[in-house]
């Protein structure tokens, strides 16, 4: 008996750190320990392996099985070590040759009848192998169009522990392995977008959706039911444009460790995420009593998160935003880590104007007391909504509106914004940002860009009677960049700065 080893790799977040899988085989009691923080699943992979040893005529030893998983200090989480123990266990034994699989990393979860099962988080696991100099992956059948996403990657597919064994006991001695084929056929559901067009009247909320959309600002919307706040936010994902290769695969990790991948593909389109406003704080930032997983404002890292009926989550759910709204990360902290999320979302948040949503116009059929519509909209206003560029009031569509038929449809709109992306990433050249809504406010008063007094005017005014923070100074002036884009122009002149300060105060809540 010898020792044996190959490699794993243990998730954290939304990465991964190569591991070492030794075993040792030794006289004594049959036994078989597993060390090196493993958690429940991992170490359940012993009863797993013995099976599946056992059906792929691949009998382990009746000896002391030790099994180490180095660095021992670092947490290892889920099911997908057991075909990277398997195999270190099987070269100890001798059924596999010692040398043959030092550098070669297997992923993934065993069957009591030896078949190779996929699991979560592929993506990110093959992406740290190959990151660390390890390109040579064994992955499950269901899992390798996944695999084969990252580049430089040596995909090998493998359908049973039976099978990866003879693989590598082929290639030891020279002979043509018997090869698995990546299913090529796959099934890909994509969610259909709504379209622009299908908005009925609102000149003013669809001209603010597409300044949303063109500089990555967050919305507001306040509005009596059946005013369209819904329809226009779920209108925003079709005006945006298809993620970056670099973007696609942060998203596509993601997802991938939440198990949401469809079909093998890098997920191009923006995400659009709508939780229901009962949805609890780990679900909503992420977490988890074992593996901490993203939430939700991960699940929508370059693209959209909704939170319709607002100021009916809870305030620590809502205040939990202004963190990863300002850094586009969210930290989870635990007892023995703390893993950091990508959270790069835009924001949109609607509300009724009070509880029974009829307080609009007059307000002659609201029953909501003065303090009931206060501390209705209150539970918003603050730090969270100073975060929030565009704060506009959606009223409800009159017949006079709904016969103005000039409405455009995503594609048009989406030209537009796609131009004014493409002159705001030509500006910012060199910086740290892309999008106007994501540029610091010193850096919009800092020499070069800084506007002339005549051009603020208003807005200077405003912050000194105390109608804008400092915070909402500078978000104006992101917004009054992004309406220069949207119409060409090379800077904002007074009138963009003016429609800025509406877009932003129009909503009636403390700008």
């Amino acid at each position: 008996m010898s020792l044996g080893r190959t490699r794993g790799v243990a998730l954290s977040g939304v990465g991964g750190a190569v591991v070492d899988v030794e075993a040792d085989i030794v006289p004594g009691l049959p036994a078989f320990a597993i060390g090196g923080l493993p958690d429940t699943a991992c170490r359940q992979s012993a009863d797993r392996i013995k099976a599946a040893a056992a059906n792929g005529e691949l009998s382990l030893p009746t000896r002391r099985i030790t099994v180490n998983l180095s660095p021992a200090s670092l947490p290892k989480a889920g099911s997908h070590f057991d075909i990277a123990t398997a195999i270190a266990v099987l070269t100890a034994a001798g059924f596999v040759p010692a040398g043959q699989v030092d550098e070669v990393v297997h992923i993934g979860e065993l069957g009591l009848d030896g078949t190779l099962r996929p699991v979560r988080g592929v993506l990110p696991l093959v992406l740290a192998a190959v990151r660390a100099g390890f390109p040579r992956v064994v992955v499950p059948v269901e899992n390798a169009r996944e695999a084969a996403l990252v580049t430089g990657a040596e995909v090998i597919v493998g359908a049973s522990l039976r099978q990866v064994v003879d693989y590598h006991r082929a290639r030891h001695e020279g002979a043509e392995p018997v090869e698995v084929e990546i299913p090529r056929e796959v099934v890909s559901l994509r969610r259909r977008e709504r379209d622009l067009g299908e908005v009925a009247g609102q000149r003013d909320a669809r001209f603010a959706l597409e300044v949303a959309a063109a500089g990555g600002h967050h919305l507001f919307m306040v509005g009596p039911p059946g005013a369209g706040k819904t329809m226009l936010a779920e209108c925003l994902p079709s005006l945006l444009p298809d993620l970056s290769d670099e973007d696609a695969l942060e998203v596509t990790a993601v997802h991938s460790v939440l198990g949401l991948l469809s079909g093998g593909e890098l997920v191009r389109r923006p995400p659009f995420v709508a939780p229901h406003h009962g949805a609890s704080m780990a679900a909503v930032i992420g977490g988890g009593s074992g593996l901490v997983r993203p939430g939700l404002i991960s699940r929508a890292h370059h693209g959209v998160l909704f939170l319709d009926e607002g100021p009916e989550f809870k305030a620590n759910v809502l205040q939990s935003l202004r963190q990863p709204l300002e850094s586009g990360v969210i930290t989870v902290a635990r007892l023995r880590e703390a893993v950091s999320f990508p959270a790069r979302f835009q924001l949109v948040l609607a509300a009724n104007p009070c509880p029974c949503g009829q307080g609009h116009g007059k307000g002659l059929d609201c029953s909501c007391s003065p303090k009931a519509r206060r501390d209705y909209l209150g539970r918003l206003a603050g730090p969270l909504l100073d975060r929030v560029d565009v704060q506009l009031q959606v009223r409800a569509v009159t017949r006079a509106a709904l016969a103005q038929d000039d409405r455009e449809d995503s594609a048009v709109v989406a030209a537009r914004v796609a131009t004014a992306r493409h002159m705001q990433r030509e500006r910012l050249a060199g910086t740290a940002w892309a999008l106007n809504g994501h540029t610091p406010g010193p850096v919009l008063r800092e020499p070069g860009r800084r506007l002339g007094g005549a051009v603020t005017a208003d807005i200077d005014r405003a912050l000194d009677r105390g109608a804008l923070t400092l915070r909402g100074y500078d978000r104006v002036l992101r917004l009054a960049w992004t309406i220069s884009d949207l119409r060409g122009g090379l800077s904002p002149g007074r009138e963009d700065v003016g429609v800025a300060l509406m877009l932003r105060s129009q909503a009636g809540v403390a700008a």
